[in-house]
C-alpha cells in the first residue's frame, strides 16, 4: 500500500514537472507569467516577449540589463527612460515598479530600501537598451541585491549574464 502511494506521488511529480516545462517553453499555458509580462509591458513601455532581461549578480552588487531583441529605436528609448527611472527610484528606496510588475513585495527590496544610502545605481546605455549597475560595499546590502536579482531571474525566466558584454 505504501509503495502504491509512493509510486503515485512520483508519477504526479514527474507529470507536474513536465507540465511546468511545457508552460515555460510555450508561455501560453502559464497565465501567471503572461500576466507578469503584461504588467511589465505597462511598467517598462516595451513588449517583454520581444525584449531580453539579464539579472547578473556581481561580487559588489549586480546589474540589470534590458535590451530589445531587434533594432527598434522607439523601444530602445523607452527602455533607457525606464532604466533611468528605475535607477533614481531605487536610489530613493522606492521599489513600487517591481512590486507592480510581480504583484508582490520582491525579495531583497526591504533591505535595499533600508540601506539605500549604502547602494549606488548607475544607468548606462547599451545597444538596443541599457543597464543599471548596482554597487555596494555593505555585505548585507549586497546579499539583498543578490536575492532581488535571483528572484527577478527566476520570475522573468532570464539569464544571469551575457558573456559577450564583458
Amino acid at each position: 500500500m505504501r509503495w502504491s502511494f509512493l509510486a503515485l506521488g512520483v508519477v504526479t511529480l514527474v507529470g507536474c514537472a513536465r507540465s511546468a516545462q511545457v508552460d515555460q517553453a510555450t508561455g501560453s499555458a502559464d497565465t501567471g507569467f503572461a500576466a507578469m509580462q503584461e504588467r511589465g509591458k505597462k511598467a517598462m513601455g516595451v513588449d517583454q516577449y520581444t525584449s531580453s532581461h539579464i539579472f547578473e549578480p556581481l561580487p559588489d552588487g549586480g546589474r540589470i540589463v534590458l535590451q530589445r531583441d531587434a533594432e527598434d529605436s522607439a523601444g530602445t528609448e523607452a527602455i533607457r527612460a525606464h532604466l533611468t527611472t528605475i535607477a533614481v527610484a531605487f536610489s530613493e528606496g522606492q521599489f513600487d515598479i517591481p512590486g507592480f510588475v510581480h504583484a508582490q513585495v520582491v525579495p531583497g527590496t526591504a533591505i535595499m530600501a533600508e540601506r539605500r544610502t549604502e547602494i549606488t545605481y548607475t544607468m548606462d546605455t547599451l545597444p538596443r537598451g541599457g543597464e543599471v549597475v548596482i554597487r555596494s560595499d555593505d555585505s548585507t546590502a549586497v546579499m539583498a541585491v543578490h536575492d532581488f536579482l535571483a528572484f527577478q531571474r527566476s520570475a522573468h525566466h532570464a539569464m544571469a549574464h551575457d558573456t559577450s558584454a564583458h
